[in-house]
């Protein structure tokens, strides 16, 4: 019987391919919207790179992540309405002091929504709440730092950021698997034995 608590190399590894979902989300929230550069390109471009996202963590993850339409809407939900804040608080601004600020605001929402639903699922889900900000912030200064043309205004960062999101993210999702307690199985009810009469 394999041990919950070691390291599920097999589970990160595919959670690892779903960096792909962030590249193509952020292609299409740029075929539709253009530049986030306004209110509404925010709000749009989040919940269109945010669903695509959502679908591609949950393809890789679905039995850790439960219904796929309630994990695919949470994640474009929480990121359309943090893009939609986190862009405005920093006046659509590309420096990495910017992006990462806008990281961080957008991760907040993103995070307690997809919390709210690994919460009955793995142990300490507000974990993952307090990760996002940071994990998010992170993603955007990689991705600044490694050259990528942020300037272009995208809903998220590329391929760099993804890379390192989706690295150090399931890692943590696999810790937060680790200590969830095993269920205990259900055992069968044994019919009562007939009662003989004297």
């Amino acid at each position: 019987m394999r041990d919950q608590h070691r390291f599920d190399m097999k589970a990160w590894l595919l959670w690892m391919v779903g960096f792909l979902a962030f590249p193509i989300g952020g292609f299409l929230a740029l075929a539709i919207v253009d530049r986030i550069d306004d209110a509404g390109s925010a709000l749009v471009g989040g919940l269109l790179a945010g669903g695509v996202i959502g679908a591609g963590q949950w393809l890789v993850a679905r039995r850790r992540l439960g219904d796929p339409f309630a994990w695919v809407a949470a994640t474009a939900f929480g990121m359309g309405i943090g893009l939609f804040i986190g862009a405005q608080v920093v006046g659509y601004g590309t420096s990495l002091g910017d992006l990462a600020l806008m990281g961080a605001i957008t991760g907040v929402p993103l995070g307690a929504a997809q919390a709210l639903l690994l919460r009955g699922r793995v142990a300490n889900a507000w974990i993952w709440a307090a990760a996002m900000p940071v994990l998010w912030a992170l993603g955007w200064t990689v991705t600044t730092i490694g050259g990528i043309g942020v300037d272009s205004q995208f809903a998220v960062f590329g391929a760099y950021g993804a890379i390192t999101f989706m690295a150090l993210s399931g890692v943590l999702l696999d810790r937060l698997r680790a200590a969830t307690p095993a269920t205990q199985p259900v055992r069968p009810v044994q019919p009562a034995a007939p009662s003989s009469i004297a």
